[in-house]
């Protein structure tokens, strides 16, 4: 059950209140003889190190055949916890929209909350193509916030409409799961 794949899940978990931390404290780098930029470098190391942690993952659990019901709870557990941690971090000091946060927050409960009562009825509804862009185009705009590179809100507004477009697709396929299941 506690494989390789789940291990490294279970590594972004540990790792997003980590830069979570280093996002919130840049005072801790700055009073220790550090340039603020390091900050950022920090933070952002951090963030690509979870975040190959969680292609790597999933490629391991389809290519080993690794896959388990733990996985299947810890991956986007761990994905939420560090897109969340980054996204509220940003907000927290002022380099991200309060408002772009809450609306991906939002989606993200609400999807969740489908994927339950969608697992309790025995449906089976993938991720489309639109959400796993939505999710690295997400990832991308956390990177430019964290390193505060031009064009980084325009990105991270371009995320909101791809977690829309992709949340509204998502229940989509939610209802045409319903359909299916309704006419067996």
């Amino acid at each position: 059950m506690f494989n390789l794949p789940n291990a490294l899940a279970s590594l972004r978990i540990i790792l997003a209140p980590l830069m979570f931390w280093i996002i919130l404290n840049p005072n801790y780098f700055t009073e220790n003889g550090f340039h603020i930029t390091w900050n950022y470098y920090f933070a952002s190391l951090l963030f690509v190190l979870a975040s190959a942690t969680d292609f790597f993952d999933g490629y391991i659990a389809r290519e080993w055949n690794q896959s388990t019901m733990l996985g299947a709870i810890l991956d986007p557990l761990a994905d939420k916890m560090l897109t969340l941690a980054a996204f509220l971090g940003l907000m927290m000091i002022g380099e991200a929209s309060a408002w772009a946060i809450y609306i991906i927050i939002v989606r993200e409960l609400f999807i969740t909350g489908i994927r339950i009562v969608a697992v309790s009825e025995g449906l089976e509804v993938k991720a489309s193509w639109a959400g796993k862009v939505k999710t690295v185009v997400q990832m991308i705009a956390i990177g430019f916030l964290l390193m505060h590179w031009p064009f980084a809100s325009e990105l991270l507004w371009f995320a909101v409409f791809l977690t829309i477009y992709s949340g509204l697709e998502y229940l989509a396929g939610f209802k045409v799961a319903i359909m299916k299941e309704a006419h067996k």
